[in-house]
């Protein structure tokens, strides 16, 4: 027996102080990808640079495991120090970032090692602030508002209106 999972788009008109919010949000999410890309980076720069000078695979600086849990257990012991403003948004947003990340690193190494179909991946670069606003939320408290048809709800953000109505989910 195979699981059916649908999705579905719907375009927000959240209020000025709930466009801002969104926003944070997206900078987090891109905040979270480049520290962690930056973290994966040294990491593998190091190890190269041990190899060069002939040490033993053995004491090499241990390397970072890359799965989205692994980022995010790295990112909650250090994102105090280099994030003090991260309780502003939702953990949403810095899960989704380290998840993408996460891909992305897959992506490379399988494209590197032969794994994966198609033209070779490149390795991860780091995003800017111009690149498209984005972000997820796949845990919490979200999801349509108590008998309000045309209002979601998003975790630290609240209820953001929807430019059309959100029956079709409801059912």
């Amino acid at each position: 027996m195979s699981t059916v999972l649908q999705g579905y788009r719907f375009a927000l008109d959240p209020s000025p102080s709930q466009e801002s919010a969104l926003r944070s949000h997206c900078g987090g999410q891109r905040f979270a990808f480049n520290w962690g890309l930056a973290l994966v980076k040294a990491n593998l720069d190091q190890r190269r640079a041990e190899a060069s000078y002939g040490f033993d695979v053995e004491l090499l600086t241990p390397s970072l495991g890359w799965s989205a849990y692994s980022l995010r257990t790295q990112w909650n012991r250090s994102k105090g120090e280099v994030a003090p403003w991260w309780a502003e948004n939702s953990k949403e947003a810095y899960s989704s970032g380290l998840a993408n990340l996460a891909a992305a690193l897959a992506n490379w190494n399988d494209s590197r090692n032969g794994k994966r179909k198609g033209p070779r991946v490149r390795f991860p670069r780091f995003k800017g602030k111009r690149a498209g606003l984005s972000c997820r939320f796949t845990t919490g408290a979200f999801g349509l508002a108590e008998g309000d048809r045309r209002h979601v709800k998003l975790p630290r953000i609240g209820a953001v209106r929807t430019h059309e109505s959100t029956r079709k989910l409801a059912r």
